[in-house]
This record gives structure tokens, C-alpha cells and sequence, in this order.
């Protein structure tokens, strides 16, 4: 029986919209989505031979579907608001709580209530449906596959327009579409597990959680599952995606100097580590050199010159939040800066 560990802080919100869509029944078409990324992202890459369908306790993850075998493990912490009773409302969600407001420590606790493989761990504020989930341990069943994701849905109504661009380029690295960070959701099977787990105990807890999960597989053992779909809500805000990304560059840096024992340093230009990963493995880098890339591979020379002010406004975005998130580490500021703007209904600012 698969089981998904859903770390929830405050997500009062938006959680029931992952939990209807969990409890949804499965169907051919899968959820209803609002913006696909570009295609180049629905490749499936490091799949080999299929090994013997996964099972938990006799129960299998196959063609047929979940049916009713699905282990939902919330954990809500540090919350001031109703998100365990919230969760805690859904027939067959199991809740625990901790009072400590932390991502890593939420994930510890879920991993150890959580009884199956696959095991999926989902952030509270995506979007996954039981079919996506389906398709997920199916990926996991091919030999030498130990992590997988699902493409990336991002429904842009009401986000402001920089934000929009800053996407449009964020879609198109190739690291953004190879890797399984920046998703919302990582599935491992047990031999993924085993790689992954001591990323959520004691000292080895770290801030850039699916960074240090994705860097645990290399090429060959991870895919990215097309026809799995996680709709992830992009800030509204310029303000919010500058938060969003700061956290990314603070996390992703410490991340890098907990790898290779040296002080804590930003990184490349979309804010990912630049050293190696914690099993040794170069991590994704995002330089000049990948933003001209995405500029050359547009197919006319009108989208060309569209593309050009997108990676500039990408690059200014990027160096904003790097000096801000040298700042903070200077400070040695770990506080979770969070946007609350794609928890929110309202109309889009800039």
C-alpha cells in the first residue's frame, strides 16, 4: 500500500484541495489541469526493463489502480490555525501532530507513522490526484528507478505578469526540467528510501528538502512521469516570488555547505547549490551560459526576441534574491519565508 506523507504548516486554506483530489476515484483522463509546462518536459528519460509489480502486505500498485489502498499521513506543525481539523475531517487521514514549526521534523514524524511503498511525500498546497499517484508507484516499478516525479501543472489566472515571465523561463532550463526538485511531490520505493530518510533525522535535517532528495538519485535512477500531474500554484506577487525564491537560495546554499564542509555561500543564478549533492554527484547549476541556451532554442526569431527581456527579468530576480539571501545568511537567518499570495484568493499585484 503506498503512503503519503503530507508535512502541512498552516494550511488551512488550501489543504482540503489536495485531500478532495486524493480522495477523488481514479479515472482515465486524470485530474483536470489549467497550464501544462512546454513539451520538451513530457520525455520520461532512465526507464529500463519493468521489475515485478511493488506490493505492501500483498496489496499491488499496478495498472489497476489504488482502489481503496491508499496510507494518507498529515502532519501538521507549529499551526495556529485549523489545519489538523481540517485534515483530521477526511475519512481514512491519519494526523500527527508536533508543535514544532518544521518542515524536516514534520517529514521525520510522517516517515516514521508511515507503514507502505511507494512512499510519496507531498507538499500541503499541491495538487495530486489519486491517478497521478497511480502512475508514480507505476514508474517505480521499472528496474534501477528509485525516485520519481510528476510534470509540473502551474495555473497562471490572477499571477502577475513578471511572474509569469520569470516562469517562462524557469520552465525552459534544463535542470528545471530534468530534475525531480521543484515539484511538490518526490516518490521513492524502499531502496530510494533508504537514501532519502536521513535527510528528515538529528543532525542531517536540512532546509532545501527536495533538493537534497532529487541530488540522492542520479540520471539513471529517477524519472519524471508525464502523464503524472502535480498542479503547483505559482505566487501572485513579484514580492511573494522573491520571498519564494530567497528561501530557495538560503536553503539550497546551506544544503551545498553541509555537503562539503565549508561556510554557507548562494549559488548559480536560479539559486541551486553549485558543489556537489549529498551523494557526491555535481548538483544542477544554472549560469549564463544555460539562460543564452533558452533564448537559442526558441524556434523563430520573434519568439527569440520575446524570450530576451524574460531572462533578463530572470536574471534580476535571481541576483535580487541572492544578495538578499546573503544577507540573511549573514544574519544567519533561518526563518521559512513563505508566500501566502498562491494560498489566497485575490486578484494579482505587482
Amino acid at each position: 500500500m503506498p503512503s503519503i506523507v503530507v508535512p502541512a504548516h498552516n494550511e488551512e486554506p488550501v489543504i482540503s484541495r489536495l485531500l478532495d483530489a486524493l480522495a477523488a476515484p481514479t479515472t482515465d483522463d486524470g485530474p483536470s489541469v489549467h497550464h501544462r509546462e512546454p513539451d520538451a518536459e513530457t520525455e520520461v528519460s532512465g526507464a529500463g526493463a519493468e521489475k515485478p509489480e511493488a506490493s505492501v502486505g500483498g496489496v499491488g500498485v499496478g495498472a489497476e489502480g489504488l482502489g481503496e489502498e491508499l496510507e494518507i499521513i498529515v502532519v501538521p506543525n507549529g499551526c495556529t490555525d485549523a489545519t489538523a481539523d481540517v485534515a483530521a475531517g477526511y475519512p481514512g487521514v491519519r494526523v500527527v501532530q508536533t508543535p514544532v514549526a518544521s518542515k524536516a521534523e514534520a517529514l521525520r514524524l510522517g516517515d516514521e507513522a508511515a507503514t507502505g511503498f511507494p512512499r510519496l511525500y507531498v507538499d500541503a498546497d499541491v495538487v495530486l490526484g489519486r491517478d497521478d499517484v497511480v502512475r508514480l508507484c507505476q514508474a517505480l516499478s521499472t528496474t534501477g528507478v528509485h525516485g520519481a516525479g510528476p510534470a509540473r501543472v502551474l495555473p497562471m489566472a490572477g499571477v502577475a505578469w513578471p511572474v509569469r515571465w520569470y516562469y517562462d523561463v524557469w520552465q525552459r532550463l534544463p535542470a528545471v526540467r530534468e530534475e525531480l526538485f521543484g515539484r511538490g511531490v518526490i516518490a521513492v520505493d524502499e531502496a530510494g528510501h533508504a537514501r532519502v530518510a536521513k535527510f528528515f533525522t538529528g543532525d542531517e535535517q536540512v532546509m532545501a528538502d527536495d533538493l537534497a532528495i532529487a541530488l540522492a538519485f542520479d540520471a539513471s535512477e529517477r524519472v519524471v512521469v508525464p502523464s503524472a500531474r502535480a498542479q503547483i500554484r505559482p505566487p501572485r506577487t513579484t514580492a511573494d516570488l522573491l520571498r519564494r525564491r530567497v528561501r530557495a537560495m538560503t536553503g539550497n546554499a546551506r544544503l551545498a555547505a553541509a555537503a562539503d564542509g565549508r561556510a554557507p555561500r548562494t549559488g548559480s543564478a536560479d539559486g541551486r547549490a553549485p558543489r556537489t549533492g549529498p551523494v557526491g554527484r555535481a548538483a544542477p547549476r544554472t549560469g549564463l551560459a544555460e539562460l543564452r541556451g533558452v533564448v537559442a532554442r526558441e524556434r523563430s526569431v520573434l519568439r527569440r526576441a520575446r524570450m530576451v527581456p524574460k531572462v533578463v527579468l530572470f536574471l534580476t530576480v535571481a541576483v535580487v534574491a541572492r544578495l538578499r539571501g546573503r544577507r540573511a545568511m549573514g544574519r544567519n537567518d533561518t526563518r521559512w519565508l513563505r508566500d501566502e499570495s498562491s494560498r489566497q484568493p485575490g486578484q494579482p499585484r505587482t
